[in-house]
């Protein structure tokens, strides 16, 4: 049977993550493994009226097929959005709505990549990202990210001795570090790749929920013209709709939508047009701010307990918004080892080694906080620092 399967499928890792979603079926479980927003904070009752406003209106028309490039006003949206938000001068026809940002990864992947072109990637890195873009057969160069984003000697030396066609990053509470670049690491990445023909992919799904500092400059103002920018409304709104978007110059933009064509022809008009109406009816600021309230207490509450409980010798980063924390345990400690012991402990979190190309064994985990509240935060943190304190 194995015949039958192309070598590019089989060359694609399974998401780990995925797997361990499974176990946190039993409610028993307290979860820090999922990159899941809280439930809690979807938009029921206005995306309810928001859905009624679209049937009682136009729903034939959204019934039907829609244009490869989306719904017009959706587009729209999002480049007004860029302007207020960051200063972003974002044509509308330079906006591609996709099947959530991961759609994009692949979509620029199909567009741009010949097996063994060269891409350079965050390490850690988005499992996602690396998911999405192993089925083109990249090569893949890992540069390392710390407290203050990436190691600018070894990107120079990476940009230097190869020929990168692409560089993927998330420069606002990286997935999976949660870290930040900060606006002094960004220049000097836009400095090192001034110049190259490398094409820097932006995601920035987690963008809007700061809780903490000032938002920094994006990589579209510091390198114009070889910036591509992937969003995505499922950190805000909603996952379930699967809206995201990808942002592109025009020669690269064309070929993204015949790709699309090829690939579903478009995105569902139908919930694009939901999503509209609920955001053309509704505060999504006030929306958004309610949620960054909720992952700021939680963030900090689990920062607390880590305090409180975990020895002294692992380290954790301070997140200024977004999903997610890092850990690093002593050297000599697996994190998949930990991660056995504590499913026996009704706790479970992501260990590192699939956010690494390498796929090593690692010492370092993820840690979830926006889908538990503060006091199953201090239970979860707690068991979990009882297991550490067995194996160390």
């Amino acid at each position: 049977m194995d015949s039958i399967f192309s070598d590019r499928i089989t060359d694609v890792p399974r998401s780990f993550i995925r797997e361990i979603l499974k176990v946190t079926l039993d409610p028993s479980v307290i979860s820090f493994a999922g990159g899941l927003p809280n439930r809690n904070f979807f938009p029921v009752d206005e995306l309810k009226e928001a859905t009624a406003n679209v049937f009682e209106s136009n729903c034939r028309d959204t019934f039907q097929y829609g244009k490869s490039e989306g719904y017009q006003e959706l587009r729209e949206f999002i480049s007004r959005r860029y302007r207020e938000k960051q200063n972003l001068d974002i044509p509308v026809d330079d906006i591609l709505i996709t099947n959530g940002s991961q759609q994009g990864l692949d979509l620029l992947g199909k567009t741009l990549l010949n097996e063994g072109d060269e891409v350079i990637i965050e390490e850690p890195g988005y499992l996602g990202a690396i998911q999405a873009l192993s089925i083109y057969r990249p090569t893949f160069l890992p540069v390392g990210v710390y407290d203050d984003g990436m190691d600018l000697q070894k990107l120079a030396q990476v940009v230097e001795s190869n020929k990168p066609k692409l560089m993927y990053t998330v420069p606002n509470y990286q997935n999976p570090s949660g870290i930040s670049y900060t606006e002094e690491n960004r220049r000097g990445v836009a400095d090192i790749l001034a110049g190259s023909k490398t094409v820097l992919l932006e995601d920035d799904p987690y963008g809007e929920l700061r809780f903490t500092g000032e938002r920094k400059i994006s990589f579209k103002k510091l390198l114009p013209d070889n910036t591509i920018l992937l969003g995505s409304f499922s950190k805000i709104v909603v996952p379930g709709f699967r809206l995201g978007w990808v942002v592109a110059p025009s020669p690269i933009m064309k070929k993204l939508i015949i790709a699309k064509q090829a690939t579903d022809l478009h995105t569902t008009h139908f919930t694009q047009s939901i999503l509209y109406q609920y955001l053309t009816n509704n505060d999504l600021d006030k929306h958004v701010n309610t949620i960054i309230e909720a992952y700021g207490n939680q963030c900090r509450a689990m920062l607390k307990s880590i305090e409180q409980f975990f020895p002294k010798t692992v380290h954790c980063t301070r997140p200024e918004g977004g999903m997610f924390l890092w850990a690093q345990l002593p050297e000599n400690v697996s994190s998949l080892e930990l991660f056995e012991m504590a499913v026996k402990d009704k706790v479970v979190f992501v260990p590192g080694r699939p956010f690494y190309v390498n796929n090593a064994a690692t010492n370092t985990l993820r840690l979830n906080f926006s889908c538990a509240d503060e006091e199953m935060i201090k239970i979860g943190i707690e068991r979990l620092a009882t297991a550490i304190n067995e194996l160390i």
